[in-house]
């Protein structure tokens, strides 16, 4: 290497220091790494991920998630690079804007034409995936729904395992898919290959304001999740309420017992429910006291086509989700627990783009993944959004409530939630 390279690119000499320095210290990820792979080549001692995206633009996730792998970000005040290295990329569309050729050629990042070639061809090479589906040009259903490929892209990565006879941790951002049996034949999959299956949003372990985590077992009857954002893309952050709902009520007493049925509402039909008593009025407001965007006046005046899904639990607790979007633009939770006069509540803290720092405990959470091959949390969360999102979607089409055994979902919550505390500057 030469002093030009070394001025040019300089992530060239870090990668090189963390691999150098793993290898000194003897670490134990480095060791389960080359037992997993052992074609890499032997100058390079870190894990080797690769990154199967729909598209690698700037602002999109692929950008945020990948990018944080490529370039590091911020933990405790510090720069970090993860103790990774992103060997190849795959990008299912080439806009005009596109960042992922300049950006794996700046890097030396090959660029695989399918999603075999990134795993390392008829045979895995790598230690880790990331499947960031989100964004592109791809068709909406009937439902709202975008047709994401994300279970194909997933089925091509599934192949490559099978012929290797060899399975990796594959983290699936967002939704699992748009089609909950699609979702659910997904988690299957992992489960007989036994790998680690990882998914969801960034929303549950960004910055909390306080910062409410509360125990496991506590006796939650209802929780609402106050937000606003587009409703003419409402499927994408109706997905990040969702996740940030079930996050708060999965730690009730007995852990998460499944959901009877979900319904979504739009328009006056939201307000009339709210006057019935199906969902809480109170814990509205509670949310909105968390809200540092909430707009002055009465909702019922400010927002024109309001919108929520109402979730009923199979233990009786009750779940909401309300979007506001001239009201508000952030996301907060308010929860009513037995036996207590107040209201726990918190705000979702998001940093705003072109940053957008809360891929910061995102991607901390993913580099605990592939270092261990277990889920902080577990991907059945994401299975039972994904499948309340889908149906919830389907409801607001047919003017019903939807039940079935596909929400029968049950799983316990990890010990810790895994958000970042303290300021967004510093923490980690």
């Amino acid at each position: 290497m030469t002093d030009h390279d070394l001025h040019e690119r300089p992530w060239l000499s870090r990668r090189r220091f963390l691999a150098a320095t793993a290898a000194a210290i003897g670490s134990p990820l480095c060791s389960a790494r080359v037992a997993l792979a052992k074609d890499e080549p032997s100058g390079d001692r870190l894990p080797r991920v690769a990154a199967i995206n729909s598209i690698y633009r700037y602002k999109s996730h692929a950008y945020h998630i990948a990018g944080r792998f490529i370039h590091g970000y911020s933990r405790e005040g510090f720069h970090h690079q993860p103790p990774f290295h992103l060997v190849r990329m795959y990008n299912d569309q080439y806009p005009d804007d596109d960042l992922g050729r300049a950006t794996c050629r700046r890097h030396e990042i090959e660029l695989a034409e399918t999603v075999a070639g990134a795993l390392g061809g008829e045979r895995l090479d790598v230690d880790a995936v990331l499947l960031i589906c989100e964004h592109g040009d791809y068709p909406v259903n009937e439902f709202g729904q975008i047709l994401y490929p994300r279970f194909e892209l997933f089925q091509q990565i599934v192949e490559v395992f099978r012929r290797s006879d060899r399975a990796v941790p594959v983290f699936v951002d967002k939704h699992l898919s748009y089609d909950h049996r699609r979702a659910a034949e997904m988690v299957q999959t992992a489960r007989e290959l036994g790998f680690g299956l990882m998914a969801g949003s960034s929303l549950p372990v960004t910055w909390r304001r306080p910062e409410l985590e509360p125990p496991l077992e506590t006796p939650f009857r209802e929780g609402l999740l106050l937000y606003g954002y587009d409703r003419n893309i409402a499927e994408i952050y109706l997905f990040h309420a969702l996740e940030s709902l079930q996050c708060m009520l999965e730690r009730r007493r007995g852990g998460e017992t499944g959901v009877r049925s979900v319904e979504c509402l739009s328009g006056e039909a939201v307000w009339r429910a709210g006057d019935q008593g199906r969902w809480s009025w109170d814990l509205l407001r509670a949310a909105a006291a968390r809200s540092p965007s909430y707009n002055i006046g009465d909702p019922r005046e400010n927002v024109p086509k309001p919108m929520a899904i109402l979730i009923e639990y199979r233990d009786g607790t009750r779940g909401a989700v309300v979007n506001l979007p001239e009201q508000l633009s952030d996301m907060n939770f308010a929860g009513r627990v037995a036996g207590r006069e107040d209201v726990l509540s918190t705000n979702f803290y998001l940093p705003a783009p072109p940053g957008a720092k809360f891929f910061d405990p995102l991607t901390a959470n993913i580099e605990k993944f592939f270092q261990t091959g277990t889920p902080p949390y577990p991907v059945e969360r994401t299975l039972l959004t994904s499948t309340a999102l889908d149906l919830a979607l389907h409801s607001l089409a047919e003017g019903r409530a939807i039940a079935g055994p596909a929400l029968d979902i049950r799983y316990q919550p990890p010990a810790g939630s895994g958000f970042f505390r303290g300021r967004f500057t510093d923490a980690g």
